[in-house]
């Protein structure tokens, strides 16, 4: 895969829920400016069909983010591969239980939370204890507009996106001394099979969820995974050097143009998990 500007030249990277939706779109993104990838996801045909693709430049790992052994074995796969880690890309993600916060199951928020949080904070930890020794590296975590304001997505899935924005502040001051650089990415409505999942009810049914997200958009069109692919190529490369500690918010200005609360907390609770592990 070529026809890129080379600006992840000899760089390498690891990405969660990189099999489909926003991570597939940025492993493609990051291959095609230089980069080498480890595709690290649940979802081991998707996982291995998109490596196919991808070519010499791309290894696949079977990668449940909830598990610190898989975190590990992707990150070390990272090294063993291709000799060194530049890039930790913490996207993997469900939008998990649904509901009104009084009949809420336990289990679930815990598993939920699991998923969205734990799972960055594994990814953080192991791509720092590589990076500090190489006294650089690149750490972006997926957010959303959920993790900006209330009221846009299910209640656990709220609290763990803002807490990943948290938790990107705070490791963004302790990694700088190492020359390791942590941001985060908020997006707003994306089409995406875990979108449609929830817009229609078929994971499946991404032209209508396009629609739909369309007329919600204040720029009066679809976010694709594509508008997140160019926004971690920017915060993975040198063009985005000076910049650690941040939220990149990419949702069509519908954080500051207001936007119509999603109904995810008004009927029984139940669990999103159509689209796997990804955001």
């Amino acid at each position: 895969m070529s026809n890129g500007s080379g600006r992840l030249d000899g760089k390498v990277a690891v990405i969660t829920g990189a099999a489909s939706g926003i991570g597939a779109g940025t492993a493609r993104v990051f291959v095609r400016e230089g980069a080498k990838v480890v595709v690290a996801d649940l979802q081991d045909d998707a996982g291995r069909l998109l490596v196919n693709e991808l070519g010499d430049a791309a290894r696949f790992t079977h990668c449940d983010v909830t598990s610190e052994d898989d975190i590990a074995s992707a990150v070390d796969l990272a090294v063993d591969e291709f000799g060194r880690l530049d890039v930790m890309f913490n996207n993997a993600g469900i939008v998990g239980i649904v509901g009104k916060i009084s009949e809420m199951p336990v289990d679930a928020w815990d598993n939920t939370m699991s998923i969205l949080l734990r799972g960055v904070f594994l990814g953080t930890k192991h791509a720092a204890r590589v990076m500090q020794e190489q006294g650089s590296g690149v750490i972006i975590s997926t957010s959303s507009t959920a993790g900006i304001l209330g009221g846009l997505g299910p209640h656990v899935y709220t609290a763990a996106k803002h807490g990943v924005i948290g938790l990107t502040k705070s490791v963004a001051n302790e990694l700088a001394p190492y020359g390791i650089r942590v941001n985060a990415i908020s997006p707003g409505n994306t089409v995406t099979a875990m979108t449609a999942a929830v817009t229609t009810g078929d994971a499946d049914n991404t032209a209508d969820t396009e629609k739909s997200i369309a007329k919600g958009s204040p720029l009066g069109y679809a976010g694709v995974p594509d508008d997140i692919a160019a926004a971690a190529l920017y915060l993975a490369s040198d063009d985005s050097r000076y910049v650690s500690g941040h939220t990149l918010v990419v949702d069509a200005g519908q954080t500051t143009a207001g936007m119509t609360p999603q109904r995810f907390n008004t009927g029984p609770s139940r669990q999103f998990h159509e689209a796997g592990r990804v955001t």
